[in-house]
């Protein structure tokens, strides 16, 4: 590895490393926060049996799943305004991926719930509970166990997924590593380096869901 080379490496790396903590992690954070508060209300939705609830919802979780999340990106910065709509670059993508999460969440959550024993239902009941209760003290409670890992995977492909936000100009890592590609002319190593950040905040990630399953399977033991 040359002089020149090495020395693009160092220059680069704390831009890089600048770019995935202003943006990369509030971008991931705000959108895994509002997109499970979405997947567990679908969710809830779903099982509910509602047809005023439940058509909506499924429908909502048919059109997220089946559409590519870079297209919803550019509809919603892109398209949006010639309907009136403007909307910054940073909201725009909160907004994309909280609904892609919200989507693809709640199959997950919605999983999870119907994996508890219907006896326990029934206890609940016979407790005095209703089903609102129920859900809150007895079900909930334990489907969050169920659903954890899953999520925690939802939660790390997310990380990467924010890369796409370069593309509705949202100066995130990706878009970082594209701007100083321009200035020095080697995307190899450049995209290379930005990989290895990526690659370094989802092993750390991958570690917590690692120990968090440890946990759990220790309390169940």
């Amino acid at each position: 590895m040359n002089e020149r080379i090495v020395h693009i490496i160092i220059e680069s790396f704390l831009p890089l490393l600048k770019a995935g903590v202003s943006f990369t992690v509030p971008l991931t954070l705000l959108s895994f926060a509002f997109g499970i508060v979405l997947a567990f209300a679908t969710a809830l939705a779903r099982i509910s049996g509602v047809k005023a609830l439940v058509f909506p919802a499924r429908f909502y979780v048919w059109l997220i799943r089946g559409t590519p999340l870079i297209v919803q990106l550019f509809i919603i910065f892109y398209g949006l305004p010639s309907a009136g709509i403007l909307l910054d670059p940073f909201p725009a993508a909160v907004i994309s991926f909280s609904l892609s999460i919200g989507a693809y969440g709640s199959e997950i959550v919605r999983a999870a719930i119907q994996s508890i024993p219907k006896g326990q239902w029934e206890a609940a009941s016979s407790l005095g509970m209703n089903k609102a209760q129920t859900l809150r003290r007895i079900i909930v409670p334990q489907a969050l166990k169920v659903a954890t890992p899953p999520l925690f995977n939802s939660f790390i492909s997310l990380v990467k997924d924010t890369s796409l936000a370069a593309v509705v100009t949202v100066p995130e890592m990706f878009q970082k590593s594209q701007q100083i590609t321009a200035l020095y002319y080697e995307p190899l190593v450049l995209y290379c380096e930005v990989g290895a950040i990526y690659l370094l905040f989802c092993s750390g990630l991958s570690f917590l869901q690692a120990r968090l399953e440890a946990s759990f399977r220790h309390e169940r033991a």
